[in-house]
């Protein structure tokens, strides 16, 4: 059964949390003006159209997730939770701000949209008081183009699209120094910036863009970093991508995706159901076989 929550009853319901969350923070442009798009639920057959409110019933699990491949996954164990007596409803957010102020406000039980050096920064920028409740993928980041078949091409002077929040600038900017395109100062790591380049041998043009919009600028600029879940969404292949993150290593734990909840809900029945579903082996093997390397289980 579906519901849809419009724009302007989501924002009604979630101005105040969101303007105490401190969106300028991020820089994500145009992020609060995303429409939550629709939420989803199947099991116990009862209306999906109730209010949300993680205080009524214990066996309805609401879950807010970024449309691919999240809530794809999530509606993978619907079924799965359906036989153990739960009512999985799956709210769409097309953002990485709104899941997070949604789930601290207590309009969700569970997000799972981010990786868990996001949540880390997400927490500490805005004062939040979410925690991991386990990990369940790695998307790859990629570097996609037009223009170009590998890094050795790329020309002097050409223009690079990297996600404008701080942990995804990072991992960009680190793709970029893997593949030998620019060197960071010693140290910058996963909270590197376009400040932190110390060497840029060919000249790159470095522009920053909210994270959804990069794979619209691919016509535009000569390369172009994109998250995984971004690149799903705009049809793109991993095994186009002229190089992607090891799935192995530092980048696979600093950038695991999780199922996130309020700290203290960690132990919930509720939580604990939705974790078991999502960590099944009928879940790794519909991840390995629906998203071709493009998501990789780390449970």
């Amino acid at each position: 059964m579906n519901k849809t929550i419009t724009r302007k009853t989501f924002l009604t319901k979630c101005a105040a949390c969101v303007i105490a969350a401190g969106l300028a923070t991020f820089a994500l442009a145009g992020c609060g003006s995303q429409d939550a798009a629709e939420s989803t639920s199947a099991g116990s057959g009862q209306d999906a159209a109730e209010p949300a409110s993680t205080g009524g019933d214990d066996k309805v699990i609401k879950v807010g997730a970024s449309p691919t491949p999240h809530a794809e996954i999530l509606r993978a164990v619907q079924e799965d939770l359906a036989a153990k007596g739960y009512t999985l409803e799956v709210t769409e957010y097309n953002d990485y701000v709104l899941p997070n102020t949604a789930l601290q406000d207590g309009e969700l039980d569970a997000n799972y949209f981010q990786h868990i050096t996001y949540l880390n920064d997400f927490n500490e920028e805005n004062g939040t008081d979410l925690t991991s409740a386990a990990e369940i993928h790695f998307e790859p980041f990629g570097l996609y183009s037009n223009k170009v078949q590998n890094a050795a091409d790329v020309p002097d002077g050409a223009t690079v699209a990297v996600p404008n929040d701080t942990t995804n600038e990072a991992r960009a900017l680190l793709l970029l120094e893997q593949e030998g395109l620019i060197k960071l100062k010693e140290g910058a790591g996963i909270t590197a910036t376009i400040l932190d380049i110390e060497e840029n041998p060919k000249n790159l043009n470095i522009q920053e863009v909210e994270a959804a919009q990069v794979p619209r600028t691919l016509d535009e600029v000569d390369l172009a970093a994109i998250n995984g879940n971004y690149a799903l969404n705009a049809g793109l292949n991993v095994a186009d991508a002229i190089a992607t993150e090891a799935s192995e290593g530092e980048a696979a734990k600093a950038y695991a995706n999780v199922v996130a909840v309020k700290t203290g809900n960690e132990n919930s029945e509720k939580t604990q159901a939705l974790v078991e579903a999502l960590q099944s082996s009928q879940v790794k093997q519909f991840i390995e076989e629906t998203y071709s390397g493009a998501v990789v289980p780390v449970f």
